[in-house]
């Protein structure tokens, strides 16, 4: 990731604002794009010592084995289908429920 920010500057040398926001955002999307390969590699190295333990395969939530299916389509998938769905739902709702706190906290400064 470093490498990509050193070599990034060598393209610092443009002549207007628009080219140098343009060389930015190709520098971000290159850094974003090396962070996913990174977590995916992560993930890949844990299903990699959860087969080796013997626990791949199995939810860590309910302890149920995983489809076949999911783990073909997402092979360090450590969920079953109905339990990252649940996952997934309580995420939705925290996130909406911290919305509603933020907007009424501010409606609440407003009306002081």
């Amino acid at each position: 990731m470093r490498d990509v920010r050193t070599e990034g500057g060598k393209e610092r040398e443009v002549l207007d604002q628009g080219e140098s926001s343009e060389v930015d955002i190709q520098e971000d999307i290159e850094l974003a794009l090396l962070q996913m390969k990174a977590e995916t590699l992560n993930k890949i190295e844990a299903a990699m010592r959860r087969l080796d333990e013997g626990t791949y395969g199995n939810c860590f939530e309910c302890g149920e084995e995983i489809a076949e299916a999911r783990l073909r389509a997402l092979p360090f998938a450590v969920r079953c289908k109905d339990c990252e769905e649940a996952r997934e739902n309580a995420q939705e709702r925290e996130r909406v429920m911290a919305q509603k706190r933020g907007s009424s906290a501010l409606f609440y400064d407003m009306s002081n």
